[in-house]
């Protein structure tokens, strides 16, 4: 039952390192992380840079095939949203966006050294439970047309 569910680490950093972040995820501004990422076959992705892709790829082949497009849509368009989520880095382990306890559990292990409230400001993990993940409100969620 416990290995049902697939898992996510993300980093949050602070204005300045998340712009370094978005930019070289190697630069030497960001100290040991390159390393633990490397040691997992990890890479980072910028929540918020996700998001657009998402929208720019939905507008370019027919929203109708993307249920999610007005919400995230909304979000990186709101700038209260977009400060929050460009600070947000989802970590994929080995080019996958989900991976198992195991996995997570190790890169958290080594990632929470990092966290040191200046840079790094804090780590959380995420699961692919849907009980633990809010839905878009039932206004996004209709087909677009």
């Amino acid at each position: 039952m416990g290995n049902q569910w697939q898992y996510q680490v993300r980093l949050y950093f602070t204005d300045e390192l998340s712009e370094i972040a978005r930019r070289n995820p190697s630069d030497p501004a960001l100290g040991a992380l390159p390393g633990v990422l490397e040691k997992h076959g990890a890479t980072m992705k910028c929540q918020f840079d996700a998001f657009a892709d998402y929208v720019a790829e939905a507008e370019g082949h027919g929203v109708d095939g993307y249920p999610l497009y007005a919400w995230t849509k909304a979000t990186i368009e709101d700038p209260v949203k977009k400060a929050k989520h460009i600070r947000s880095f989802a970590l994929h382990v080995k080019g996958r966006e989900v991976y198992s306890k195991e996995e997570a559990d190790a890169l958290e292990a080594d990632l929470q050294p990092l966290v040191d409230g200046q840079s790094i400001t804090r780590l959380s993990r995420h699961d692919t439970n849907p009980a633990n993940n809010p839905q878009p409100p039932e206004r996004y969620r209709k087909t677009q047309g």
